[in-house]
């Protein structure tokens, strides 16, 4: 990423096509404790096999063990939870709080709260950047990504976006830390060692919130809230080199590196399926069809079964982690 701002012209827009096929089959339905209500964001560790998991309107963190399909823990304490990130090299997991107004630092062996850090008005995505051992915080409502020092656990910085931030990710080849700043419709690159912002970048859809970077084949997919668009940006040049239609209201993502699928959850209950494909000397996405089920806004992946996790707040009454896999 280059400190620059760039305009990108407006690619052709590729529609999903339907399958009457869903490309994911049912593997089990796992009910879960608390109400029936709201998940969020999730982060999977891939060295034990936990997936960590924002009940958000059950104001809890979920621990499930993908190793065994066994629950671990559904801890209460942690009132509007939404962003959710584990850090193993830390022994540590950190948790966005809104009911708080704080994010939530938890020793990952324990499961115990070890620190509370505030200053922060609606705490949503979460990043780390190991190099300099901070965690970025995307704060929405209050227009900054809120910088923690991973050694202290007390707050480094404000960063100040000019808008309202979506999710926050570490690009691990660029060593920059991104920022969706969704009322700009913009990309904001973030320099980790100085607390800078680097490089602004446009973005041609609406409300730009969720994004994924598949950093070894420098690309990011950007979902956008108000017009049901995924981008796809080549990171080398900040071009957006495609345009595809998702189910409405896009929100969280998640790739499978070996299967080379992505797969973003929306609000409207659908899980829009895509491949990544090597075509006209670019690599770019594939739409494969969607799984539909009722809030199914959220989803993550294991990289190592290809399982897929999709929380959903009502089964038949009760919250249930739906697993699934490739067809």
């Amino acid at each position: 990423m280059t400190p620059a701002t760039w305009t990108a012209p407006s690619p052709p827009s590729i529609k999903a096509s339907a399958s009457n096929t869903p490309p994911l089959t049912l593997v089990a339905d796992i009910p879960l404790p608390g109400p029936a209500k709201r998940f969020d964001y999730q982060s999977f560790d891939s060295t034990t096999g936990r997936l960590y998991i924002s009940h958000m309107r059950g104001d809890r963190l979920v621990v499930f063990d993908a190793r065994t399909q066994k629950l671990v823990a559904s801890n209460e304490g942690f009132p509007g939870a939404t962003g959710v990130r584990a850090v193993p090299e830390l022994h540590r997991v950190y948790v966005s709080v809104t009911g708080r107004h704080e994010v939530a630092v938890v020793d990952d062996r324990t499961l115990a709260v070890v620190a509370h850090v505030g200053g922060v008005r609606f705490p949503d995505g979460i990043a780390y950047a190991p190099r300099e051992q901070k965690v970025f915080v995307s704060d929405e409502s209050g227009g900054i990504d809120l910088v923690i020092d991973a050694r202290s656990s007390r707050v480094a910085d404000r960063i100040a976006l000019g808008g309202e931030a979506g999710n926050t990710h570490y690009d691990a080849v660029s060593h920059c830390v991104v920022v969706a700043v969704q009322t700009k419709n913009e990309l904001v690159a973030i320099d980790p060692a100085s607390d800078r912002i680097v490089a602004r970048y446009a973005m041609s859809c609406d409300h730009p919130h969720g994004f994924l970077i598949d950093g070894p084949n420098r690309l990011a997919f950007v979902t956008c809230e108000g017009d049901a668009k995924l981008l796809v940006v080549e990171l080398r040049t900040m071009r957006i080199t495609a345009t595809l239609r998702t189910a409405d209201e896009p929100d969280v993502l998640a790739l499978d590196p070996v299967l080379q699928r992505l797969y973003v959850g929306c609000e409207s209950g659908a899980v829009s399926i895509f491949e990544e494909r090597f075509a006209d000397g670019r690599r770019t996405l594939a739409a494969l069809g969607e799984y539909r089920a009722p809030y199914a806004h959220s989803v993550s992946v294991d990289p190592a079964t290809h399982r897929v996790y999709l929380p959903l707040q009502d089964v038949n009454g009760k919250p249930t982690l739906r697993i699934l896999e490739k067809r």
